[in-house]
């Protein structure tokens, strides 16, 4: 329907390259995910997700692409899931080297972090930062945890019902 109605969609795809316990490239046929939008007649780009300014550059094209009216555009950003897929997922389909190298060569936070220091960015500005990044989500999440349930009424609060 985005395809038919031209509608100014980005689909993200955030390929972490593993299911719950398989990797892509052994549960699907077509592993160049970008590519399913193909047959619909829209668009795709692999992105990655590894890079937050490629993250950056392939969403300033997206947008601009849904803006100039040439319908819906397709992002696969390739990134790297560290952990199992949940608690109960030990993750053994993958040795503990690989994680390690990747996140030794590829964390997307390290590299914007050494990036931004070769930039001339003080490391006790960074360290700042990260303090108030971790402060307010810790804020957050001590609000979500001590917050009352909301009341039932609210369960269809903003739900449009056709007859």
């Amino acid at each position: 329907m985005a395809k038919l109605w031209n509608l100014p969609v980005i689909y993200i795809i955030e390929n972490n390259q593993y299911a719950m316990g398989t990797s892509v490239a052994r549960s699907s046929g077509q592993q160049e995910l970008y590519k399913r939008g193909e047959s619909f007649g829209i668009p795709g780009k692999l992105v990655d997700g590894m890079n937050v300014l490629e993250v950056r550059a392939a969403a300033d094209a997206a947008v601009k692409h849904v803006r100039e009216g040439n319908g819906p555009i397709l992002l696969e950003l390739k990134t790297y899931r560290y952990r199992g897929h949940s608690m109960s997922d030990p993750a053994k389909y993958r040795t503990r080297d690989e994680v390690q190298t990747t996140r030794e060569e590829r964390d997307p936070i390290e590299f914007i972090k050494k990036r931004l220091l070769e930039d001339g960015v003080e490391d006790d500005m960074l360290k700042s930062i990260d303090k108030e990044i971790k402060d307010e989500v810790s804020e957050v999440a001590d609000y979500a945890r001590n917050a009352p349930e909301p009341d039932p009424s609210e369960l269809y609060t903003d739900i449009l019902v056709e007859s």
